[in-house]
């Protein structure tokens, strides 16, 4: 009875995730049907809302950790893979910016323009993996390296 209920959670994980993925603006999703495991990585669309929030949270744990007196926000986001594995696992590569916004101001990130003047501008590209556990409201980064 355990064994089919675990069959049957993960068939439907996988058929909610594939048709969370086909309805966001996912590249290259397997059909249901397919080989491929559950729990494997599956490209995202960079455009996706899911992919977009979670590099935020991977830039704020970067701000949170740099010494920079200025704020960086995304630029863009390069490539994007989502796991299913007690929620959702974002692996993101990010390319982030320094911004007018000085730390002290704590500053909405979207109201930050990138920085215009040459001698303070700085682009760095960064890995990130986000966390996030819908049904719980939470959001981890455990991984934000930055280069």
């Amino acid at each position: 009875m355990a064994g089919s209920f675990t069959c049957s959670f993960t068939a439907l994980c996988c058929l909610a995730l594939w048709s969370f993925t086909r309805t966001s603006g996912a590249t290259s999703v397997p059909p249901p049907h397919s080989t491929m495991k559950p729990g494997s990585p599956v490209p995202m669309g960079t455009d996706n809302p899911g992919v977009r929030r979670a590099a935020r949270l991977g830039v704020y744990r970067y701000n949170n950790s740099s010494n920079d007196l200025f704020l960086f926000k995304e630029s863009q986001i390069k490539t994007a893979m989502v796991q299913v594995v007690r929620g959702l696992k974002y692996m993101l590569h990010v390319d982030i910016g320094r911004t007018v916004c000085e730390k002290r101001e704590h500053s909405n990130l979207d109201s930050c323009h990138f920085q215009k003047k040459k001698n303070l501008q700085q682009m760095l590209r960064c890995y990130f993996e986000v966390w996030i556990t819908p049904w719980l409201h939470t959001a981890h980064v455990p991984v934000a390296l930055c280069y």
